[in-house]
This record gives structure tokens, C-alpha cells and sequence, in this order.
């Protein structure tokens, strides 16, 4: 087995020597295919989503009337044992079944899955972001191959500096110090996990062969750490973001983190983020609303507090609009943005009022597939919402036959 000193001297060495080809391909690469993937936890009142049978829109859907043939929405969709009411929200990109229980443990979330497919040769390999006030099941859809929640970025001014601002040679050194420092701690238990190889128990061979592959997959991330800290951030025509500090604000933090993400795809600093919409213990500023969200979601069919609940989930939409418009305006290679890119927007509550998580709104915008459609399938045996997954693995041009629940491709999306 190589030395720590020999290994680190290797990655050194091969990470300068596959860089610049890596940055060739990515230069003269036309439109790369990418993923943008939105949760509202707090879901969306059922009877103002989903279409009717035999028809494609319903009064919310109206509102995205202007990108109708960019887009498909889905009913009849959920994660098979998935529950649990609010805890599911952790569970939207991974279908891990039984949220909420002593002995859950999550698994590996779709993003990650195209992240490690797609995302290797840009600078930031997925983005995990959320807005929300507190801390809330699901604000981060973003979960490791080991089930770890990967930490979403609440601050659009740190994402902002993250991606475009360059550091201070301060900055920069005391970057280096932490990456270096991570290399250490690596050193240190890949030589106590040597030791161990010599006397581990055939039947513990397999998982430690595992644990190896996860240190090798971490060293390669410093290595590219390293590398990208030396590379010059690109510049945009975008003034830096301040936060906004009224928690309140939910809409015009969604469309300030929608703004980033787009900046983020344009400039090829990534090519997957994911973002949760939290609407938990705000009462949004959208006029007409005097009410706690989620408050309102349990409304018990009162109609005062569905028409101020609607009113939240229509400006919610209202952004989204404002999503797919700013991803169409934006031009690459002879396409748009949105051509380019997945963006599914959904939950993993299919009514808030009764914690159900079944039937689950959901859309899927852009990504090159035939939109413009209501694609139906049983309200009461729902077909697995991981079958879209792999629908949309293979439109991001990934093989893969089952992802989580999946039972195959989902029927009537085809590019």
C-alpha cells in the first residue's frame, strides 16, 4: 500500500496533468445538460394544482399559462413508504422510506447522483441552498452515499462571493491551511484503516473496501479544491447581493436564490443545485396575508384561511414563472438556459391539511423532454415519484435502470 506522503504526491501530480484537458472539453462543449431542483415543503392545495381528468392546467397552473409547452405536471405520483407528514421533506430526492423513525437513515439524493456523473469538471460540483427562517425538516434535499444531509447555503451573499469574488491572499491561505489540514486528518485514518486491513474478518472485507473507495473520493475532492482555489472566478454583470433580513420576505429571497442558480449554470460554475422553499413560521409579505403559513395549511376547509393560504402558494408560483422565463431569456449554444436545464418543482406533502403524502404535486420544466402535458396515473396506487427520477437520469444522458423505489421509466415523458 502507498504512503500517505506518496499517495498525496500522486493526486498532486495527475490533478495538474488531467486539469487543463478537463477545462478544453468544458470550453468547446456546446450546452451542457444540467439539474435544478426545487422543494416547497409546505406543498400546495390539491384542488388548486392538479389539473382535472382530460384536462392540462388548473388555476394554479394558469399562472405558468405563458411557459405551458415548457413544462409537464404529474398526479398520482409518491415515494412508497415514504411518510411520516413533515419528515418526508428530507426524503424528496432520495425516497428513503419511513422518515421519522428511530432506525431511519437516509440515502443518496438524485442530485448527488448527477452530481457525480456531470458536475466532476466544474468548480463547485452541486450546490445545496435553501431560504427559510429556523430550522425545519428538509432544508436541505441534498444527502451523501453514506446519508449524511449535506448543509444548504441560507445566505445569497456568501453564495454570491463563493462564486464570483475572489479572496484576499489572506483569505485564499487560510483557505489553503483548511484544505491542506483535510488532507492530514485523511493521512491519519487512511493509515489506521491500513493497520485494521490486516486483521478485518472476511465478512467486514466488503465494507471496508467501501470506506477506501470514500477516502479516495475525498482525497480527489481536495485535490480539486486545490486546484480550483488557484483558478480565476469569473466575472458577471450582476452587483453583489446584500441579505435580506426580514425573514418574512420569502418571495424575494426565492427569486434572489433563482437569480444566483442562473448566474451559477451561465457561468458553468456548476451544473446541479438543489433549493428548498420554506414557508415554516413566516407570514409571507404578499398582499392579503395576515397569517403564519403553516398555520393556514391546516385550515380545516375554513374558506378564509384557504384564500389566504392561496394566496401565498399563487406568489410561489409567481415565482417560478420568474424562474423559467429568466432560464429562457438566457441563450447558449443556439438554446435556452431552460432547454438545457431540469428544473423540477414539487413536494413530498400532498395535502399539508391532512400531513397525506401521497399524490404529490409535481412538475418538470425544461430539459429538452416533450412538455405541455398532464401526465395521470393512480391518485390511489401511486406510481413511484423515483420512476420521473430515472426518466430525468436519462435525459441528463445517465445510465441507470432503477434509482430508489423505481420501478422503471416513467411512461409518457419521452424527449
Amino acid at each position: 500500500m502507498a504512503t500517505p506522503h506518496s499517495r498525496r504526491h500522486f493526486l498532486r501530480a495527475v490533478g495538474a496533468y488531467v486539469a487543463l484537458p478537463c477545462l478544453g472539453r468544458a470550453a468547446a462543449a456546446a450546452a451542457p445538460r444540467r439539474l435544478l431542483a426545487i422543494h416547497v415543503p409546505l406543498g400546495m392545495m390539491p384542488q388548486f394544482f392538479f389539473p382535472k381528468a382530460g384536462e392540462a392546467s388548473s388555476p394554479y397552473l394558469d399562472l405558468l399559462a405563458a411557459h405551458r409547452g415548457h413544462y409537464t405536471v404529474f398526479s398520482g405520483l409518491s415515494h412508497p413508504g415514504v411518510d411520516g407528514n413533515h419528515h418526508a421533506g428530507q426524503c424528496f430526492l432520495t425516497g428513503a422510506p419511513h422518515p421519522g423513525q428511530p432506525t431511519f437513515r437516509n440515502s443518496l439524493s438524485l442530485d448527488q447522483l448527477v452530481a457525480e456523473k456531470i458536475g466532476l469538471e466544474n468548480r463547485f460540483q452541486s450546490l445545496a441552498l435553501t431560504v427559510k427562517n429556523g430550522d425545519h425538516y428538509g432544508d436541505s434535499l441534498t444527502v451523501s452515499r453514506s446519508g449524511v444531509a449535506i448543509p444548504a447555503e441560507a445566505s445569497p451573499q456568501r453564495l454570491y462571493r463563493s462564486l464570483f469574488v475572489a479572496g484576499t491572499p489572506e483569505e485564499k491561505a487560510a483557505t489553503m491551511r483548511r484544505i491542506e489540514a483535510g488532507g492530514s486528518v485523511l493521512d491519519l485514518v487512511l493509515a489506521k484503516a491500513a493497520r485494521l486491513e490486516k486483521s478485518v474478518a472476511p465478512e467486514d472485507r466488503a465494507r471496508l473496501d467501501q470506506y477506501f473507495q470514500s477516502v479516495r473520493e475525498l482525497e480527489i475532492r481536495l485535490q480539486r479544491s486545490i486546484e480550483w482555489e488557484n483558478r480565476p472566478k469569473p466575472k458577471v454583470d450582476y452587483p453583489e447581493p446584500k441579505d435580506i433580513a426580514d425573514a418574512n420576505e420569502v418571495i424575494a429571497k426565492s427569486k434572489l436564490m433563482f437569480d444566483l442558480i442562473r448566474l451559477a449554470f451561465q457561468t458553468e460554475s456548476t451544473r446541479v443545485a438543489t433549493l428548498s422553499l420554506s414557508t415554516f413560521s413566516v407570514v409571507p409579505h404578499v398582499p392579503g396575508v395576515k397569517n403564519e403559513t403553516h398555520g393556514l395549511t391546516h385550515h380545516g376547509n375554513e374558506p378564509e384561511k384557504i384564500a389566504e393560504l392561496r394566496k401565498i402558494e399563487e406568489a410561489q408560483l409567481s415565482a417560478l414563472v420568474y424562474l423559467l422565463q429568466a432560464l429562457r431569456d438566457t441563450k447558449e449554444a443556439g438554446a435556452s438556459l431552460l432547454d438545457q436545464t431540469q428544473v423540477l418543482y414539487g413536494s413530498c406533502l400532498g395535502s399539508a391539511n391532512s400531513h397525506s403524502n401521497q399524490n404529490l404535486p409535481v412538475i418538470l420544466a425544461g430539459g429538452g423532454f416533450k412538455h405541455g402535458k398532464h401526465l395521470a396515473f393512480d391518485t390511489t396506487n401511486n406510481t413511484p415519484l423515483a420512476n420521473l427520477f430515472v426518466s430525468m437520469l436519462h435525459g441528463l444522458g445517465i445510465e441507470a435502470d432503477k434509482f430508489a423505489s423505481s420501478t422503471g421509466a416513467l411512461r409518457g415523458l419521452e424527449s
